[in-house]
């Protein structure tokens, strides 16, 4: 009977995701959002992490990732590779409030593509919600060189928080029809993001994203 269970288990497709960023981006308040799993963390004291299962629903049923959260490890300078090592996918943040977080995106993606070669990730600005925004959409270019997808985010507020998941499920399937088609349990907002504000945020994306990219000695990277 326990091996039935086991493989009605293995039967959701999981996939281990590495969340990374300077510490005080938001990435624990942002993974704490998906309330089951929360519930459902694991830690892993060898490697000072935390792994949260968020599961979602799809049109083509259920999707699983394994977010590995630094649990604050990366105050201590980098990630040990154990951390790393089989990540099918990952999460960069930065805080939008926060310059140096943005400038120290270079060395986030360095580390992770060492380790995992070729695997989708997405950029992600943080706290959106703060009305002194200080990374501006035009000087968010690295997704571009890259090849990464990009959000706004607001963690406190639940502000796109599916959208990351969204693409890289969409890219681990290999289909880029797949939907969400469950609301996910989620904590309720601590904030509301002013919606005029959003909408010109998604403007200064959108010019951003038809601009030259600037040239490789800009000091802004």
């Amino acid at each position: 009977m326990a091996e039935a269970a086991g493989n009605q288990a293995s039967s959701t497709p999981s996939f281990k995701l590495v969340l990374v960023g300077d510490g005080g981006t938001g990435k624990t308040t942002f993974v704490k959002r998906h309330l089951t799993g929360e519930f459902e963390k694991k830690y892993i004291a060898t490697l000072g992490v935390e792994v949260h299962p968020l599961a979602f629903t799809t049109n083509y049923g259920q999707i699983q990732f394994d977010v590995w959260d630094t649990a604050g490890q990366e105050k201590f300078g980098g990630l040990r590779d154990g951390y790393y090592i089989n990540g099918q996918c990952g999460i960069i943040m930065f805080d939008v409030t926060s310059r140096i977080t943005y400038k120290n995106v270079p060395n986030w993606h360095r580390d992770l593509v060492r380790v995992c070669e070729q695997v989708p990730i997405v950029l992600t600005g943080n706290k959106v919600d703060v009305k002194e925004r200080k990374v501006k959409a035009k000087t968010i270019t690295f997704h571009r060189k890259k090849n990464l997808q990009y959000y706004d985010i607001s963690a406190k507020s639940n502000y796109n928080f599916e959208k990351p998941f969204l693409w890289l499920a969409r890219k681990l399937v290999g289909n880029a029809a797949l939907e969400f088609v469950a609301g996910v349990a989620l904590e309720p907002p601590e904030v509301q993001v002013d919606q005029a504000l959003l909408a010109q945020y998604n403007k200064e994306m959108e010019d951003a994203a038809n601009a030259p990219l600037p040239d490789e000695d800009d000091p802004d990277l």
